[in-house]
């Protein structure tokens, strides 16, 4: 009470309620101040746990992220070895069926060599005597039978009348009783000996016997050819076009009008030896004999 009423006395009343009421301002911004910080804290302690948490499920993700690509590296390595196995099984596999089916291949090869050897031991089998005539039971033996009067006719001294000569029968088939590789190698032979005549009636002789043996188109090829070598040109183009137009679809086929394009040139017919090289590249354009044909044409003069 002295404090105030000194104040008081002196005029300091107002002075003094204005410095507390300043006091009293300035403490409440600090105190809100001072919340306001304490929750700021709090809410970063809040984030911060929530940081953590976050870290641990990343954490516990990219556990679960490396199990799984691990699972997936092992799946795929399972994989690939399986997709080798079956790669391989199937190599296998391939390759047994390509040995099988060459193997069939060469049995049908060997089938068709020997029904075609059967068929030549078949021919090579002399016929058997036409059917028999009646005999009449009186008819008298040959033994006893009265031989023709004459010389001719008498029997010799042991009494038997000679036997009657048969009739001669048609020539015998050069082939009869000879395989097709047999009858082929002896024809080949005389080719590569150069005994051209031979060579040509032996081929001739094995088309006539095996016409649909898978060697028939090289034998009317290689008549072609020893014509050729033996300077029958007109006779080897013959032999050349029987190639063609006899077995169009073999591998010959290329090489006679090919070769028919060179005897047309030997021959100096221009003309005739152009379109059958023409020919050659148009029907045969993957075959040698067309390549072969192509530079004989390039290296002609241009008209």
């Amino acid at each position: 009470m002295r404090v105030g009423s000194l104040f008081a006395r002196h005029g300091l009343a107002p002075l003094v309620g204005g410095v507390a009421l300043a006091v009293v301002s300035a403490a409440a911004p600090a105190a809100a101040a001072n919340k306001e910080h304490q929750q700021m804290m709090a809410e970063i302690r809040m984030l911060q746990e929530q940081n953590a948490q976050l870290q641990q499920s990343i954490g516990t993700l990219v556990d679960a992220l490396k199990t799984v690509t691990s699972k997936l590296d092992e799946q795929a390595a399972t994989s690939r070895k399986t997709t080798a196995d079956s790669r391989l099984l199937i190599e296998g596999l391939s390759g047994e069926l390509r040995v099988v089916r060459e193997k069939i291949d060469d049995t049908h090869v060997r089938l068709g060599s020997l029904a075609q050897e059967v068929d030549a031991l078949r021919n090579s089998i002399p016929q058997g005597p036409p059917p028999g005539i009646a005999i009449d039971p009186n008819a008298p033996s040959p033994s006893t039978a009265a031989t023709p009067a004459g010389p001719a006719g008498t029997p010799p001294a042991g009494g038997s009348p000679l036997p009657p000569v048969a009739n001669a029968g048609p020539p015998a088939n050069p082939a009869a009783g000879m395989s097709p590789g047999r009858l082929w190698d002896m024809a080949f032979s005389d080719y590569a000996a150069g005994q051209w005549p031979l060579a040509i009636q032996g081929f001739e002789t094995y088309i006539r016997a095996f016409p649909k043996s898978e060697q028939a188109d090289d034998a009317q090829f290689y008549i072609g050819e020893a014509y050729q070598l033996d300077g029958k040109m007109r006779e080897a183009l013959a032999a050349y076009e029987r190639v063609a137009s006899d077995y169009p679809q073999s591998n010959r086929a290329a090489d006679s009008y090919y070769k028919r394009g060179v005897i047309y040139n030997t021959l100096n017919q221009p003309d005739k030896a152009r379109e059958m090289f023409e020919t050659t590249i148009k029907q045969f354009p993957t075959s040698e004999s067309s390549r072969l044909a192509k530079q004989l044409l390039d290296a002609r003069p241009r008209r």
